[in-house]
């Protein structure tokens, strides 16, 4: 999956067509650099998930958690992670389960002690467009994937 998005509206609908196709517990890893889009691709997720406040970057609090459409939904953010083993000390692992969906801006912070990802998304900025590319590693990225086409 390649695109183009040329506005923030764009960035947000997109982020929101990825929350419609979501049919279970993945895993979206987030990268690219800061101000590429990826906090307004979550707040589109988020929005079309059923949130109807203000959707914040975790930077400081490393995560926001939210109770909607039935899932529970963790929105990581590692930029300021200095080792993985930070994520041990905020008790990580207990956000782990069978329902819910993961959403990691700066996963390569994360280590060996994220979860494997179901998708990951690269957001570029070139200077007129942020460009969107998506990959997937399982079945279920394969199939949200296969659903924003």
């Amino acid at each position: 999956m390649d695109l183009q998005v040329i506005s923030a509206a764009a960035m947000e609908a997109l982020g929101g067509q990825f929350a419609k196709a979501v049919g279970g517990s993945c895993v979206i890893y987030l990268q690219g650099p800061l101000g590429a889009g990826k906090t307004t691709w979550v707040r589109g997720f988020m929005r079309a998930m059923g949130h109807t406040g203000a959707t914040k970057s975790p930077t400081y609090g490393l995560v926001e958690s939210y109770h909607l459409a039935g899932y529970d939904i963790h929105h990581f953010d590692l930029y300021r992670l200095n080792s993985p083993d930070e994520l041990e000390d905020i008790g990580i692992r207990d956000f782990w389960s069978s329902h819910s969906i993961y959403i990691v801006e700066w996963p390569e912070r994360g280590g060996d002690v994220l979860p494997p990802a179901d998708i990951k998304i690269n957001f570029l900025y070139d200077g007129t467009a942020r460009k969107v590319s998506g990959i997937a590693y399982s079945s279920t990225g394969h199939e949200i994937i296969g659903a924003i086409r």
